[in-house]
């Protein structure tokens, strides 16, 4: 999991459950450690379900969460390469992260969505929704790390056993590669998230963001498997099911889907 560590005015504290679900400020980094999310655990969410996972040919387990991670000794569940970021327009993308959110516990943020506005660099007045898929046992307060292939892997790295990455992971342990040609190289499962953080995500490096709970988009859903029952806000999934993927090119020939 990708940590850089960032002055504490970037961090607002005020983050808490309400009646709207939580909101405040935050910080983002980024990461791609292929570990099993903590949220494909079972009992990490109020329904009962959970993220999927897969195998280490990124075929999904219909195991209930019962395989170990991939980061453990003997595990053999890692995260899926469809949990990768991808673009619904110029201005919003959809994606997954690693969460904490202030006050709240990993029963409350698991498989919950957040709108995220970035606040900063290149991407800033961008918007993406995440859909919390882990944990990190070392994030601060109201912090998103991204779920962005060569993100870097941080802590733990499971990308070696599953796709033959280096022994560090793809780039530097923590901030992955630093330019868009270092995703050539990629697994094919792996490269257009890579793609996306230099192309709609402009390269970003740790943006700030404000961020609100929102309903999941079903499109994420349909992706994780993980949805979760209403609590704070009305969780029941919007829009389709499957959303494509813009692109530039796509969008000036008005054939780009939202």
């Amino acid at each position: 999991m990708q940590i850089k560590h960032l002055p504490l005015a970037l961090a607002s504290f005020s983050g808490m459950a309400s009646a709207q679900g939580a909101s405040g400020s935050g910080q983002t980094t980024r990461y791609w450690d292929c570990c099993k999310p903590s949220c494909g655990w079972t009992q990490k969410t109020n329904s009962g379900k959970l993220i999927g996972t897969c195998s280490q040919s990124d075929s999904p387990l219909n195991d209930n969460g019962a395989t170990r991670s991939g980061c453990d000794s003997g595990g053999s569940a890692y995260m899926c390469s469809n949990q990768s970021p991808w673009a619904v327009s110029e201005s919003l993308s959809y994606g997954w992260a690693a969460v904490r959110i202030s006050g709240q516990t990993e029963t409350t943020w698991c498989c919950a969505c957040y709108e995220l506005t970035f606040t900063s660099g290149p991407v800033s007045g961008k918007k993406m929704i995440v859909q919390a898929s882990n944990t990190g046992g070392d994030l601060g307060q109201n912090h998103f790390d991204l779920a962005i292939p060569g993100g870097g892997v941080g802590q733990f790295n499971a990308c070696t056993n599953q796709y033959g990455a280096p022994p560090n992971g793809w780039g530097e342990r923590y901030g992955g590669v630093s330019s868009r040609a270092a995703c050539d190289s990629f697994p094919e499962a792996l490269k257009d998230g890579c793609y996306w953080r230099f192309d709609w995500f402009g390269g970003a490096d740790n943006p700030g963001v404000t961020f609100k709970q929102v309903a999941c988009p079903a499109a994420l859903v349909a992706k994780s498997g993980c949805s979760r029952n209403n609590d704070a806000i009305d969780e029941t999934p919007t829009g389709p099911s499957s959303v494509s993927t813009w692109t530039p090119a796509a969008a000036a020939t008005g054939t780009a889907s939202i």
